[in-house]
């Protein structure tokens, strides 16, 4: 099942766009109705020793959605984002306000962030919320 209603994914890449035959085989075997788990695509990505970039790409030229976004910023049902503010203890807030470029938080930084605090992705994500701090350049090109 792939995208219906509104542009559809494969647009962003330009008509010459082309994916990677493995990455294809992969992804349509773990895709359901169409869809794939932000945690299943890196799965992928690293059993196949292909950028996370490059996974998101052949999910997008198959026109799948990606789902549950590691960071809970999109993907989920009913509501598409569940990460909610929290207040962050000091030195997450520091971690954070560390590695900002431009004011915002890389997907990529968010992850190593979590991983040397040894905290959850989502509890970085909600002290980005609850600083009113953007996460942008996803790792699988979702936003």
């Amino acid at each position: 099942m792939t995208r219906e209603n509104g542009p559809k994914f494969s647009e962003k890449h330009g008509t010459d766009a082309q994916a990677d035959p493995r990455a294809k085989d992969s992804i349509e075997k773990i895709a359901k109705n169409g869809e794939v788990a932000c945690a299943v695509a890196f799965q992928v990505a690293d059993e196949l020793k292909l950028s996370p970039a490059e996974i998101g790409k052949t999910i997008d030229l198959l026109d799948y959605k990606l789902m549950k976004c590691q960071l809970g910023l999109f993907g989920y049902s009913p509501e598409t984002k569940v990460v909610e503010p929290k207040t962050p203890h000091q030195e997450l807030e520091e971690a954070i306000r560390g590695a900002l470029v431009e004011e915002k938080l890389t997907c990529i930084d968010a992850w190593s962030i979590a991983s040397r605090l040894n905290v959850p992705k989502m509890t970085v994500s909600a002290a980005c919320e609850a600083l009113n701090i953007k996460l942008t350049s996803c790792q699988l090109g979702a936003f």
